[in-house]
């Protein structure tokens, strides 16, 4: 490597007194005509000398010297410094460079890589072109690069360093999405580019598959657009008699907007489709939107807009909306009358940077009642047709600095999608003081004293809340269902450790309510053939009232460790953990006269009364009715051994740990203030455990400690509880429910994805892909990360996810199972063909669930899918065609159309 200063006086001095030596070497060289061999050199001209530094020569093999060769040039000669390296060598003669092997010439910003160049610095052109090696293979092929016009390469090009002109042969290069290929370039100063023969596809190789091209005979790229002349269309190679006469293609250096393909297929319901055909539209470089559309041909159409919107550390969002109208059955009868549905969908979220402390966010998702069911024809999401419920959500936190205040208020929405009912709460505020310990000293020094430990928190929840059939929501009559209220909380907890071992803690609670409306009972005697019928009469007072409660609770938790050793074999310990805990809750009884919480009605002609809260059905309810001096008690358990780990040849890790009983908790209640049934009439137990990562295991229950009687009243059967043990008549409590559940995964590559929390790419073997992204698609990374299901992997050749559901519900008079399996997965037929499944059984009614069949092809390039649900109320098949993103390209990956 050479030494090179660009100073002129330096440069001056070097001019007096080697321009003999100078003059001496280069006849010499063109005398001896010996080429010098296996050199690595570098060469710089500067904008007033040239320089070639310390360049070794191995002449005869032995040999080396070592000479600096400095020769005047013209200012007028260059505009810039040039820099000249190669691995091999570099002969300079009549103002001409010829570089040999990975040949580099850096002239300003601009760098040209190849296995030949040759440079002429009085024309200031360069010839860059690949060469053979001794295994007769071609390569170093020129590399252009130029901030201006990115990066391309060819099989050969001149290049004008001046005017940046040129002649490329060729060519292979990207243009903002699109990749040309192929044919000659020929480049002119005011930054056109001609083309002749090239290819332009989606493809990014430099020899593309050509699934889906154009063949661009003649055309103009400038920096927003290709303006082609004749040009037809190549698919697998295979040229189409479909000739355009002309052609433009947008390339700007931001979004742009352009049609989207359609999906086709048929649906047996619907008839013929057209769907998903529609426009995008890229507003700004912040804002864009797609419009959408599909029309049947038995008469429906649906339609839908997307917008997504984001602002660099700020925030990002996207809000969708969906109007359908679908006809069923026959024409001519009232059901092909048309069934028109909406789905509204907004979900927006802020970068935590932006304002801290506060913060705004929103997931919104309303539809009507029938909206999944009515378009998941031809396109079926089997977990949108299995979920019950909407939710939506839009709030905006507040966190007040060098203070324990918090602020949230929210809109929020529940829907039923089965009962056709709306719950609204708007607007919901939310206002807490964090605990704190007003008796304890910033100052204090050594342990805090018992008091210092008191601790104090504050919450205050307001509420305006809307329960109404979805038939009454834009109504009169559902503004008068606005049930409204405060409620306010104040717990202070004392905690502490008594005799190391065991943790205690007292907590005494407030509750406080307020509320601008009450009700009033009454039981009305209605006339019936079998004579008065008592109904109950419910009527709303208005005016401001309050109530409040409180109550005292305790709890003293430990932990028991045991060990079991093993001195041979495989397993060297079992280890239980026991954690018991037990606790003492009292209340008052709040539904005595002198609170005027509860007030008596008439519920009959003989005069009997019953007691009723008037904060019944209010936003927040109100004090509890009887006395409560409650013995909770509960234990949890955790069993695990302790192996030998075989595999470790190491040493570092020669144990490994295998969980048995991640956790099996039984809890319960005993209360002093009752006479009777003081037992909880429910033992809920639980338990978990996962064998092994692609094995977990869940398991619930209740029991019933008491015995019942069956009354039997002229045919008509009921049940009475009695205060007795069922272990007294030597039975164990009745199981009245018992729910047990697992799932199990597992593919040919191992559980690489579910392990996967970072923000890299869930594919193994492509790390090397991701050095270097583009913003967007380091965002289309972390879509994928997140959502790893939402696309199918050619890489891993088969996955198999099973799931298994077993429910038992006793009600002594009547039981019920329910039992369903579950089955999904993909298997790659080829490397380039996957098959995709999903379907389960129904032990119950003996039918199988939803089945549907997807068959993707990897075309590099383009995806290709077809999707087929063969029997079912969604028979149906489809196609879809798609072009990838670039990312995609690089990772496999394939976007299942019906993932939400």
């Amino acid at each position: 490597m050479g030494v090179f200063v660009n100073k002129q006086k330096y440069y001056s001095y070097l001019d007096l007194k080697f321009n003999k030596i100078l003059f001496i070497c280069r006849v010499l060289f063109l005398l001896a005509g010996i080429l010098p061999v296996k050199v690595f050199a570098q060469l710089q001209i500067n904008k007033s000398q040239t320089t070639i530094a310390k360049k070794d020569i191995n002449l005869n093999g032995d040999t080396t010297k070592k000479d600096t060769v400095v020769k005047n040039l013209k200012k007028s000669d260059i505009d810039d410094d040039i820099t000249v390296t190669a691995e091999d060598s570099i002969l300079y003669q009549n103002g001409v460079m010829y570089v040999y092997k990975k040949g580099r010439v850096v002239y300003g910003d601009k760098q040209i890589d190849a296995g030949y160049i040759t440079l002429n610095q009085k024309t200031k052109t360069v010839f860059a072109k690949g060469s053979l090696d001794s295994l007769n293979h071609f390569s170093g092929t020129p590399i252009i690069k130029d901030p201006k016009d990115g990066m391309l390469t060819a099989d050969s090009l001149f290049y004008n360093f001046e005017t940046s002109k040129g002649r490329i042969f060729q060519v292979y290069t990207e243009q903002q999405g699109g990749f040309i290929t192929g044919g000659t370039i020929k480049k002119q100063k005011n930054n056109e580019v001609h083309l002749k023969n090239a290819i332009y596809s989606s493809c990014n190789l430099p020899s593309p598959h050509q699934h889906f091209g154009i063949v661009i005979t003649k055309g103009i790229a400038t920096q927003k657009q290709i303006i082609s002349g004749p040009a037809y269309l190549v698919i697998e190679g295979v040229p189409l008699p479909f000739v355009l006469p002309f052609g433009f293609f947008p390339k700007p250096d931001k979004r742009s907007s352009g049609i989207i393909l359609p999906q086709f297929g048929e649906d047996q319901t619907l008839g013929f489709f057209l769907r998903d055909f529609g426009y995008y539209i890229g507003l700004n470089d912040y804002w864009d939107l797609t419009l959408k559309g599909g029309l049947y041909s038995k008469g429906s159409y649906d339609g839908n807009a997307q917008s997504n919107y984001t602002k660099r550390y700020k925030y990002n969002g996207n809000v969708f909306f969906s109007y359908s109208s679908k006809r069923f059955g026959i024409e001519g009868t009232p059901a092909y009358e048309p069934r028109k549905d909406f789905n509204l969908r907004w979900s927006h979220s802020q970068n935590p940077n932006a304002h801290p402390g506060s913060t705004f966010s929103a997931s919104v998702n309303a539809a009507t009642s029938s909206f999944y069911r009515n378009n998941a024809f031809g396109n079926v999401n089997v977990n949108q047709l299995a979920q019950t419920n909407l939710n939506s959500s839009i709030s905006y936190s507040k966190t007040f600095a060098n203070s324990p205040f918090n602020l949230t208020t929210s809109l929020s929405h529940t829907q039923d999608l089965a009962q056709q009912t709306f719950n609204l709460r708007l607007p919901n505020l939310s206002f807490s003081m964090s605990s704190i310990n007003p008796f304890d000293s910033k100052e204090r020094v050594g342990t805090a004293k018992w008091y210092q430990r008191l601790a104090v928190t504050y919450g205050l929840e307001a509420n305006n809340e809307l329960n109404t059939p979805e038939s009454e929501l834009f109504t009169k009559k559902a503004i008068s269902k606005i049930n409204s209220g405060i409620q306010h909380r104040i717990p202070i907890t004392l905690s502490s450790t008594i005799l190391k071992f065991f943790q205690f803690s007292q907590t005494v609670n407030y509750n406080e309510w307020w509320y601008f409306q009450t009700i009033r009972k009454s039981f009305l005697g209605t006339p019936t053939t079998t004579g008065l019928q008592n109904t109950a009469s419910l009527d709303t007072v208005a005016g401001f009232r309050r109530a409040g409660d409180y109550g005292l609770s305790t709890s003293l938790n430990t932990k028991f460790y045991g060990m079991l050793n093993f001195k041979k074999g495989k397993i060297m310990a079992v280890r239980h953990v026991v954690t018991p805990n037990i606790g003492f809750s009292y209340r008052p009884d709040f539904s005595d006269d002198k609170y005027g919480y509860y007030q008596n009605a008439v519920v009959n002609q003989r005069g009997d009364l019953q007691k009723y809260s008037i904060f019944e059905s209010r936003m927040y309810g109100g004090p509890s009715s009887g006395r409560q001096a409650n013995i909770n008690f509960g234990m949890d358990n955790t069993i695990e051994l302790k192996v030998r780990n075989v595999k470790d040849s190491t040493g570092k890790e020669p144990t490994k740990k295998i969980p048995i009983l991640q956790g099996l908790s039984i809890n319960g209640s005993y209360n002093l203030a009752v006479d009777s049934f003081r037992l909880s009439p429910t033992l809920g137990f639980n338990g978990r455990t996962f064998f092994t990562e692609k094995l977990g295991i869940n398991f619930g229950g209740s029991l019933d400690p008491y015995v019942y009687n069956i009354i039997d009243n002229f045919g008509r059967q009921s049940i009475k509880r009695i205060d007795r043990y069922t272990w007294k008549d030597g039975k164990f409590p009745r199981l009245t429910s018992f729910n047990f559940s697992f799932d199990y995964k597992f593919n040919s590559a191992g559980d690489s994805k579910s392990n996967n929390n970072n923000n890299n790419p869930p594919i193994p073997g492509n790390a090397g892909l991701f050095d270097k992204l583009t913003p967007a698609q380091a965002e289309q990374l972390r879509q994928i990360n997140r959502n790893t299901n939402a696309f199918v992997d050619f890489n891993v050749p088969w996955n198999l996810f099973l799931n298994y559901n077993f429910n038992y519900q006793n009600a002594i008079l009547t039981s019920d199972i329910i039992q369903t399996l579950s089955i999904n997965g993909d298997l790659s037929l080829t490397p380039k063909w996957k098959v995709t499944f999903n379907s389960g059984y129904d032990f119950k009614t003996k039918k199988t669930t939803q089945t549907t069949f997807n068959i993707h092809r990897d075309l590099h390039c383009w995806d290709l899918a077809i999707n087929w649900v063969p029997f079912g109320l969604y028979q149906s098949y489809s196609i879809d065609l798609r072009v990838r993103s670039t990312i995609l390209q690089d990772l496999k990956l394939s976007k299942r159309r019906n993932f939400q």
